[in-house]
This record gives C-alpha cells, structure tokens and sequence, in this order.
C-alpha cells in the first residue's frame, strides 16, 4: 500500500484517546479512566469539556477514514469503540497464540510453529511505544508483551521438539542477552548448545545466568535451570527423537530479543498494535516543536479519502 493511501491523526491526544478504547475495544471504558489516561497528574480545569471535543474529532475523523458506521458509543460512565473480534490484530494474535499452545500439546510441532511463528509475524512498526505513560495503554502494551514473549518460548520448544537445536543456537544468544531475567531462554539455549555438541558452553551460560540473577535480584537460579545444569554435568540429558529433523525454521522465525525499557517491543524492535484492520500506523513518529509525536494512528483509505484534514487539538 503507498503512502498515497495513508490519512494521519496529528493531535497526540486523540492518538492516545483511540489507542486507550482500542485496548478496551466492546468495553466500557470511564471518562475518569480516559481522563487520567490523558492527562495524568496534571488535569485541565475543563477535562471533561476537553475529553468531549477528543471524542468528537475522534468520531470525524474516522468517519473520514471509511470506518464501518460509528463505532464509539456514548455510555452514561464512558465511552465504548465496538468492533467485531477480527478486526483487531492483536485479538488475532492471541488466538493464534492459543491454537498454536493446543497443536503443541497434542505434538503437533510442526503444526504449530507455523502457528506461533504466523501469531509474531503479526508484530509492526512501532505502535504504543510513545504512547505507554498512561495506565491503560501501559498496562495493555505489557499484557500484549508477555504473550509475545511467551509465544517465543513455545515456538523454541516446539523448535526444539523437532530437533532443531543447531538452527535455534543464534537467535537463543540473542534472546538471552535482551532479556537477562527470563530463566527460560537461558535454558533452551543450554539445551539447543548441549544437542549441538557444545557442552561446555552450555555449562557457562549457566554461570553466566547465575551471575546476572544474583547481581539484578540476590537469587539463585530456579530449580529447573539448576537440575539442567547437573544433567549437562552429568552428560545425562536426554536427546529428542531419531526421526529425521523437518525443514530448518526461516530465519525470521524467532525474535531477537526485547527492549528492557518498554512493553509491547518485539525483538526487532516491532510491537503489536491493538488495532482494527481499517486502522494502521505510518512507519516513523513525526515531533511537534514540543518533541510530542506529531502522528499517532493512520488509516488505510482510499485515495479519495487519503486528503481527509487532520482534526485540530482541543484546548
């Protein structure tokens, strides 16, 4: 799609306001909440007024936008953006999670690293990044995080399951080094460096393991990390099966790793958006003078639509 297509939202508080409903999409959510998410600390004598002139330049512009009807709804607490189920990537993504975890419990690895691997190639383009002070999208930009992240270590074990330790080596060094609290990537890469023939560097990313989990937390490795590492010791860890290994994975398959400052960053540096198919984000934040992001949220239109004038700021 070219960049003809795009129409833009400029003022950061109506990018917040859509991004506040979308990550409560078909709920409810309290003008207090919307208002706190706004402003902070610091609200304006007239926040409700304000918050009304967002909503009605949100409305607007996404009638602008070719969006189906009007899908933010008036409630006596608040305000409701309605979408159906698939029309949100994010809710997509978290299915897709889901089917990928079922097909893994039924072995089905094959299955379902195409699964796990489809539900992460959903992350784009930074979405809520310069946007997370708020609670709500903070807090939904985390969520949305930790099933990211979780996703990544179903799909290495399911990587693993079919034998493709070699293939996951780079990526699991990758995945350690970005994210040096999360046990679990220490562990697949012990595995995959051990089945590779690699035992002594699997026995030192365990020291090094334990040596960031001491420094950052005062703790000792956790009981899995540590019974994997007596079985490297003990040369007595068990192999996966004899049948011949499928296809090695893309290289696009695995992540390499995610920010330690902010939620909902994908190891390339991508984030998931929780945003309807008809909504999309231009590829690089645009500042105002005051360093704010000038654009928050595009709109795949057509043509005929893509001049729509971007909605002023409320005062």
């Amino acid at each position: 799609m070219n960049n003809s297509e795009y129409a833009t939202i400029g003022a950061p508080k109506v990018g917040t306001l859509i991004m506040a409903l979308l990550a409560n999409a078909n709920e409810t959510v309290p003008s207090s909440r919307l208002i706190a998410e706004l402003w902070g600390d610091e609200v304006p004598r007239r926040a409700s007024a304000a918050l009304h002139v967002y909503i009605s330049q949100l409305r607007k512009t996404l009638r602008h936008l070719g969006a189906p009807g009007s899908p933010i709804i008036t409630r006596p607490q608040g305000y409701m953006l309605m979408l159906a189920g698939d029309e949100i990537d994010a809710s997509e993504f978290k299915l897709t999670v889901e089917t990928g975890r079922r097909l893994a419990r039924e072995q089905r690895h094959v299955e379902a690293v195409e699964h796990f691997e489809s539900a992460l190639a959903l992350w784009q383009g930074p979405a809520l990044l310069e946007l997370c002070d708020g609670p709500i999208i903070y807090g939904y930009a985390a969520r949305l995080n930790e099933i990211r992240l979780e996703c990544t270590e179903l799909l290495l074990e399911s990587n693993l399951a079919l034998g493709r330790h070699r293939e996951v080596v780079g990526r699991l060094y990758a995945l350690a080094a970005d994210n040096p609290l999360r046990e679990a990537f220490y562990r697949y890469l012990m595995i995959a460096l051990y089945r590779s023939d690699r035992r002594a560097e699997a026995l030192a990313v365990y020291q090094q393991a334990r040596e960031v989990l001491r420094a950052e937390l005062g703790l000792e490795p956790c009981q899995s990390l540590r019974d994997l590492h007596r079985a490297v010791l003990a040369d007595e860890l068990q192999q996966p099966s004899d049948r011949p290994a499928p296809p090695a994975i893309s290289s696009g398959g695995l992540p390499g790793g995610t920010s330690r400052h902010r939620p909902a960053r994908s190891a390339a540096g991508r984030s998931l958006e929780p945003t309807p198919r008809w909504i999309h984000r231009a590829s690089g934040p645009a500042r105002d003078q005051a360093g704010v992001p000038n654009h928050v949220v595009s709109a795949a239109v057509s043509p005929a639509v893509s001049s729509a004038p971007t909605p002023t700021h409320a005062t």
